[in-house]
């Protein structure tokens, strides 16, 4: 699997304003952006990540996930302290 077939899983399941997957083999990390993950708990926004990608984690296409979620003015904020 790789980090294309991982994005297009999501934004066919999740329709986020954002998304960047990097990675190969088994082993990817996300970046989510969307207004959904206002107020929501680190948790939930992972599991709202993680749920379209279970079918793949479950059959070891997929290992790891690192996840990132924000909503766009946290990813505004953060992307302009990564930039530094």
């Amino acid at each position: 699997m790789d980090s294309a077939q991982v994005q297009e899983i999501l934004d066919e399941a999740l329709h986020l304003h954002e998304i960047h997957v990097k990675g190969e083999g088994s082993h990817f990390e996300v970046i989510a952006v969307d207004e959904c993950f206002d107020g929501m708990s680190r948790v939930k926004k992972q599991q709202l990540i993680y749920a379209p990608l279970m079918e793949h984690i479950q059959c070891n296409d997929i290992h790891a996930v690192s996840i990132k979620a924000y909503t766009p003015a946290e990813w505004e904020r953060d992307r302009k302290l990564m930039s530094l």
